[in-house]
């Protein structure tokens, strides 16, 4: 193979994986837990928090409310790992690119 060849699969693959990324990155995870549900973006921003009206919280219930919220979020970012893990595996492994 020349160095031309090698030099146009090197750029087709940096733009499939370029493309596979973009596409990650406009996705939205959303992660759960009990009272609390919060959407990321792909770039792992988090974009909506909703908690659960139906329930009643107090001021106790605050301290428990955060450590569901910080579940959710985890969840969430947990999930764009393992899409991006499965969408730029087919790449190869290609430390330091995302």
């Amino acid at each position: 193979m020349n160095i031309q060849a090698m030099m146009k699969q090197a750029q087709k693959l940096q733009k499939d994986m370029m493309g596979a990324k973009e596409k990650i990155d406009s996705m939205e995870f959303v992660g759960e837990s009990s009272l609390v549900k919060v959407t990321v973006k792909g770039t792992k921003e988090v974009v909506k928090v909703e908690i659960d009206k139906s329930n009643s919280l107090d001021a106790d219930d605050l301290e428990m409310l955060e450590d569901m919220i910080l579940v959710a979020v985890n969840e969430a970012n947990k999930k764009v790992d393992d899409i991006t893990d499965k969408e730029m595996g087919k790449f190869g492994n290609i430390p330091g690119l995302f």
